[in-house]
């Protein structure tokens, strides 16, 4: 017959047995088998634990703007609509807007020359340095850490200066042209030139980046690879093109795909420099989609937005290639 914990102390107090120290406590076996938690069960909590905060900061500063953005893009938002939450669903017609709108096409052809001509040249020239700061000299890691100067500053910084230096009457460029015999140059004042100007300085901005993160990736490749092409007769340009570049195509794919998705919405650089301007001579989607949203007295938040959802789709276009083609290299 069951008995209850009373009973059962009393039974044992009535043999002389007494209570010890070392006497198994009441239901402690009943607690591990029915109530207590499987190792896996804790486990699975306790990694649910840690991923909280994760989730809950992907949700508030990525879900929910992306969602706020779309919606966005989705309905006719006027100032009042947007402060009282009321604005009417109008589908598609802001996309129709935009692709209709004549600064279209400007500023996609803008946004496609600046992002691809800057990660061309921000690869080539930070794989060069990267292969040269691999020969580990004596003055290697001073000369690294100076390349990153540029990848420090912030933003502003860097745009307020190449503002100075591509300054068409006091600028240290003009001045050095000045030199060869060569007139002055409207860098961000004319049409012609204004988007080259944002270009260089971007490329500028970029190089730490790659040399960073292809340094690191030739720092993985392992020395006897070099030591027996050196054996068999192959010079530094036939090892860098049987060895180093094939076994650098991973890296420099990430590579690639982050600078491209950076570079897509560069917007501050290009408004400290030149707004977008002059006209739209500089004009890309990043900087357009602003001027929509809050550059005039009456914005417009909804064309806005899609242009801003716009840039979203290229990018993730671009990255579900890189998966695509990430996943033949390891098939």
């Amino acid at each position: 017959m069951r008995r209850g914990r009373g009973e059962t102390v009393a039974v044992n107090l009535r043999a002389g047995g007494g209570l010890s120290r070392s006497s198994p406590r009441p239901y402690r076996g009943a607690v591990q088998q029915g109530v207590g938690l499987s190792p896996s069960l804790r486990r699975r909590l306790t990694a649910l634990a840690f991923l909280l905060p994760l989730l809950g900061y992907l949700g508030a500063f990525y879900l929910y703007p992306l969602y706020r953005n779309l919606d966005l893009s989705l309905r006719d938002y006027t100032v009042r609509s947007f402060v009282a939450g009321d604005a009417p669903f109008s589908g598609w017609d802001n996309f129709r807007t935009v692709l209709d709108d004549p600064t279209f096409g400007p500023a996609m052809r803008h946004t496609m020359v600046f992002t691809f001509v800057s990660i061309a040249f921000q690869y080539v020239i930070g794989l060069a340095l990267a292969v040269f700061f691999n020969r580990h000299f004596r003055l290697a890691p001073t000369l690294r850490a100076l390349f990153l100067i540029p990848w420090l500053l912030p933003l502003i910084v860097s745009a307020s200066t190449w503002s100075w230096m591509f300054n068409s009457e006091s600028g240290v460029v003009n001045y050095f042209l000045h030199f060869f015999g060569v007139d002055p140059v409207g860098w961000l004042t004319s049409p012609d030139w204004a988007l080259t100007s944002v270009i260089v300085a971007n490329i500028w901005i970029g190089i730490p980046f790659n040399l960073v993160i292809i340094y690191s990736g030739l720092q993985n490749i392992p020395g006897e690879l070099y030591e027996a092409a050196a054996l068999d007769g192959a010079g530094a340009w036939q090892q860098f093109r049987r060895i180093t570049f094939p076994l650098l195509r991973p890296v420099s794919a990430i590579t690639l795909l982050l600078g491209l998705v950076y570079t897509l919405k560069v917007f501050d650089l290009i408004w400290i420099m030149t707004k977008g301007g002059p006209g739209d001579s500089s004009s890309t989607l990043a900087t357009w989609s602003y001027q929509l949203g809050f550059g005039t007295l009456l914005p417009k938040f909804g064309p806005g937005a899609a242009v801003g959802n716009i840039l979203i789709l290229i990018a993730l276009v671009f990255g579900l290639l890189y998966i695509r083609v990430q996943r033949r290299q390891e098939a």
